[in-house]
């Protein structure tokens, strides 16, 4: 008798309940051998290939590109090939989940589905042999996760070199990757190749796939585009048509949230319910400001003025066992904005850097963003957090405490006040600054020292 053995999704080292399938690398009926690719994955951070855990024949493949898999369900089912090399039971593949790879289930959980949403990544393999890490970092918060972590390659499918995530962007921006000119070695394509296409329209692709919706356990099916009824003031009769109350119907098309989002509106939830938070506004005052100076260079040292003044806002807090614990370092995380959703990638050791140093490292950090190349460790363990929303609009804000952290700083848009001085007035420019901080760990009067201590680095000429 034939041996069938369902493959359950992994956890794909970032300790989150669920993954978003990018590419198959096969489909039903194709024979696979033992660790070749089988899927891409979009986790919270990046896109990771999935090996196959045995050498045999595909029979059945949960989803289709686009489609939420929860970890620990059914992702393919096989017909093992006992003539082909297998992993001996128990060993490990290097992903985890508590139900064990292998383990049977009740059937796939499908939790969303759509085209794919939006994916960047780097064109170019990420580093191999890293350390192990005791906490991995997510996109705005720390998760734990397991230490084993899979390094990108680019695979050829359909006679085209190209990283998954590679991959994930030409489907969204419409380009055929058969149609690009590839500028990597040995014939990748990469992510400037692919935006490039797409900017010139060269490869444009056919139209893409309207959304769908797969329920659990149900086979992924195609769905067939319809054209949007156009709209009007008149009814079929020619009367004017009575509007509907908010709620009676929805024009828009729902859209389960995916990777980055998906992640950062859990934290969010996690925060807006373990976090007592209070926020104190003020402005700084730039008026004494000599020459050009880099802004988030100077907040980022006045930060570090501040903790160094009242380190109880530098701290971690665990609010079920009543735990502060104060940093003798600074890291701060600093919040990017994507269209995938929000990052929070830590400056190390901010406290010891100068502005250059500030900058470069800022820099980096924000490229490594940009194509989703930045180490999971990047993402966790920073003691206080910078949001400078002001590079877009916005004056005051109640930016939020991600714990374990207990405070974080929002810049706001630079402006030109009146401002009333001895003698008369004059006009300063000046920066607004929201500091939010959690209540249960330090004091009102901690946290007005802290904003005093950081207006008056900033206050200062240079």
């Amino acid at each position: 008798m034939t041996a069938k053995k369902s493959f359950l999704l992994p956890d794909l080292g970032e300790g989150l309940p669920d993954a978003t399938i990018v590419e198959w690398f096969v489909k039903v009926g194709d024979t696979i051998r033992l660790d070749d690719n089988l899927v891409s994955m979009e986790t919270a951070k990046a896109v990771v290939e999935v090996p196959s855990p045995v050498s045999g024949k595909v029979l059945r493949l949960a989803g289709g590109a686009g489609d939420v898999i929860v970890t620990g369900t059914v992702l393919a089912e096989f017909e093992i090939d006992p003539s082909q090399p297998q992993r001996a039971e128990g060993q490990d593949t290097g992903h985890h989940h508590g139900a064990g790879s292998h383990a049977p289930s009740d059937g796939d959980k499908v939790i969303a589905s759509d085209d794919g949403g939006t994916i960047s990544a780097a064109g170019t393999a990420a580093p191999q042999g890293e350390a192990k890490r005791d906490d991995a970092g997510t996109v705005v918060g720390a998760m734990q996760s397991s230490d084993a972590v899979r390094s990108e390659q680019a695979v050829a499918v359909g006679g085209v070199k190209a990283m998954p995530a590679v991959r994930a962007l030409a489907r969204k921006l419409g380009v055929d990757l058969s149609r690009v000119r590839a500028s990597g070695g040995e014939g990748v394509v990469t992510m400037d190749d692919v935006k490039r296409a797409a900017a010139d329209g060269s490869a444009k692709a056919g139209s893409a796939p309207t959304a769908r919706v797969v329920a659990a356990g149900a086979p992924a099916a195609s769905a067939t585009p319809t054209a949007a009824p156009s709209r009007s003031t008149l009814s079929q009769a020619g009367k004017p048509m009575r509007t509907q109350p908010p709620g009676v119907a929805t024009s828009g098309q729902p859209e389960q949230l995916k990777g980055v989002r998906r992640n950062m509106a859990r934290v969010m939830a996690d925060a807006h319910a373990k976090v007592v938070p209070t926020t104190l506004c003020d402005d700084a005052d730039l008026h004494a400001w000599l020459g050009k100076q880099d802004i988030t260079a100077r907040l980022v040292r006045a930060i570090v003025t501040a903790c160094k003044t009242v380190p109880a806002l530098n701290a971690w807090f665990d609010g079920e066992q009543l735990l502060r614990t104060l940093h003798p370092h600074v890291d701060i995380g600093i919040a990017v904005d994507t269209d995938d959703g929000l990052f929070v990638p830590a400056l190390r050791n901010a406290d010891m850097l100068d502005g250059a140093g500030i900058r470069t490292a800022i820099g980096r950090l924000r490229a490594q963003v940009e194509d989703r190349s930045i180490p999971a460790s990047e993402l966790s363990g920073f003691t206080i957090s910078l949001s400078n929303f002001g590079m877009f609009a916005g004056r005051y804000a109640t930016p939020v405490v991600v714990p374990p952290t207990v405070a974080i700083v929002g810049a706001g848009k630079l402006s030109h006040d009146v401002v009333a001085v001895i003698g008369g007035i004059e006009v300063h420019r000046r920066m607004p600054i929201s500091l939010t901080f959690d209540h249960r760990a330090c004091t009102g009067g901690e946290a007005a020292r802290f904003l005093k201590a950081l207006l008056d680095d900033m206050a200062l000429p240079q």
